[in-house]
């Protein structure tokens, strides 16, 4: 029997100076987090497919859980503590059996066929990444037949332009994917592109 594809959008809670903050340095920390609410609510509207389930790993915990911000029919849950890696590992080891995917909210190109690539994509491969164009990446994904290795994720230089590397170098062994590269948002000279 084939298991339910699931789709995590990683989202914080819109409050300037806690959301977007490179961005917000360039254009101010309430513009930064505007834009970051109307972003992740034109996202998830695009997103949205019955091939998967969508739901919404929320940043704090407690305030993202009971926010009025997010759509009230998306499950959420909360991403707890660590940094980014320690919170997506958790994430991805937590998921009922099936293929998972995660992604940020920080993305405008995202769209269902994009989803739709990386989910197909896992059908032949273990884990399945989506470079962005700084080196980093907009979504990391795996098939999830067998628990990832202990150190998934651990070690990696985050926001730097050797997130993808290091991160794809944490599943020693595994067939790996990549998918189409997007661009995605984290200062002022990012939003032209955008």
């Amino acid at each position: 029997m084939a298991h339910r594809a699931r789709l995590i959008v990683m989202v914080k809670e819109p409050r300037p100076g806690r959301v977007k903050t490179r961005l917000g340095r360039d254009i101010g920390m309430t513009r930064a987090a505007w834009w970051f609410r109307h972003q992740s609510a034109a996202l998830l509207r695009r997103i949205t497919d019955p091939r998967w389930d969508t739901l919404l790993a929320v940043a704090p915990d407690r305030a993202g859980l009971a926010s009025r911000v997010w759509p009230a029919d998306l499950p959420r849950l909360p991403q707890g503590p660590g940094d980014l890696g320690d919170r997506m590992a958790r994430l991805l080891r937590t998921q009922p059996p099936g293929p998972a995917c995660i992604i940020g909210a920080d993305i405008p190109g995202i769209r269902r066929h994009h989803i739709a690539e990386a989910f197909a994509a896992l059908g032949s491969n273990d884990a399945v990444f989506g470079p962005a164009t700084d080196g980093g990446y907009w979504l990391v994904g795996l098939k999830r037949t067998a628990a990832p290795p202990p150190g998934f994720l651990h070690g990696v230089r985050w926001s730097t332009q050797h997130a993808l590397a290091d991160s794809m170098a944490t599943l020693p062994h595994h067939r790996i994917a990549l998918t189409t590269t997007l661009h995605d948002v984290d200062t002022a000279a990012d939003l032209p592109l955008a």
